[in-house]
């Protein structure tokens, strides 16, 4: 992972060479366009973050708040964790068909999707994918994915 001990999102990008900030600025903004309202953005794990306030899922196993969506530079690579599409094995398989027919190749693992550049994405796919689960919704969802890992 790119060591990085940023406080926001903006010092994260500030400290990434500008090719790669470039890349995740562009999903941030991707995103914070797509994203459900009640998320909060903020900087956790080493990554920006789209978190379920602990006012809304309640006290979690590890006392933080749940991660969504996440976007980090990598070492070889970006990486954009869908903790909502890891929670569930038919949004695993919805995203996983629509990427499909997208044209665009898929390096995914069970939560991270993997690429190198912007254009590497779907979009629309993420955009669609992003947007549909409230916070709420994914509170509830999670603690029962949780136990199947």
């Amino acid at each position: 992972m790119v060591s990085i001990r940023a406080a926001t999102p903006e010092d994260y990008l500030a400290e990434l060479d500008p090719a790669r900030a470039a890349d995740i600025a562009a999903v941030r903004d991707l995103i914070n366009a797509a994203i459900p309202p009640g998320y909060v953005e903020r900087m956790a794990w080493g990554m920006i973050s789209w978190d379920v306030p602990l006012e809304v899922s309640g006290p979690t196993y590890n006392g933080q708040p749940l991660v969504y969506v996440g976007v980090a530079a990598q070492k070889n690579h970006n990486a954009l964790y869908l903790n909502g599409v890891y929670a569930s094995p038919e949004r695993t398989e919805r995203l996983r068909q629509a990427w499909a027919a997208s044209g665009q190749k898929l390096d995914m693992g069970k939560s991270c999707l993997r690429f190198k550049r912007f254009d590497q994405l779907a979009v629309d796919v993420l955009r669609e994918e992003i947007a549909s689960l409230p916070p709420g919704d994914f509170a509830r969802m999670f603690p029962a994915s949780a136990t199947k890992a």
